[in-house]
């Protein structure tokens, strides 16, 4: 007659042998799919970006009434802007994340520029900030997170000014917002 196991013994075993299993699962996990004859094949949908941007099929148009030839365009309601060469086509538009204070609706034109890191009202660093308007005592300007973050909620009656950009669209508006720009701001 075999020996017979305690109870605690089998338990312990069981116990083992699970871990070891959902070890090895998530080294395979960890190690990502692997290929097989189905799913080896190239798929013309296949992206090379290793996180790829959502991307919009229908781009979003310029608002009417924002005036025309080169410009910037800020849109409150939607937070979008908008970049707008001289023949009234938009180069780029993406969403943004704006400050607690907003300009008024109307016509501004960019003033200073400062390329370097500071930090802003929101205790983040920032960079490649666009002042275009001064609303409330505060100024109000495009700028991106030196660490392409988006903002944090505002502390309680914070007066924040600065329009935050995703990093790509802040060294875009960077480049197209040279001194004198046009900044129209529509609801």
């Amino acid at each position: 007659m075999p020996a017979r196991l305690p109870s605690w013994a089998w338990v312990s075993g069981l116990t083992v042998g699970a871990i070891a299993a959902v070890t090895v699962l998530a080294v395979q996990a960890d190690q990502g799919p692997r290929p097989t004859a189905a799913v080896a094949k190239p798929s013309p949908s296949v992206s090379a970006d290793a996180q790829p941007t959502p991307k919009e099929t229908t781009p979003a148009p310029v608002p009417d009434g924002s005036g025309t030839g080169r410009r910037i365009v800020y849109s409150l309601d939607q937070k979008r802007v908008w970049l707008v060469d001289a023949s009234d086509a938009a180069r780029r538009t993406f969403a943004v994340w704006p400050g607690t204070v907003s300009p008024d609706p109307g016509t501004y034109t960019v003033g200073t520029r400062a390329e370097g890191a500071t930090t802003g009202s929101d205790g983040v660093q920032i960079e490649q900030i666009v002042y275009f308007a001064q609303e409330d005592g505060v100024s109000v300007a495009f700028s991106n997170a030196v660490d392409g973050s988006s903002p944090p909620p505002p502390a309680s009656g914070a007066k924040t000014g600065g329009i935050r950009l995703h990093k790509a669209d802040g060294t875009a508006v960077w480049a197209f917002a040279t001194s004198g720009t046009k900044v129209t701001v529509v609801g």
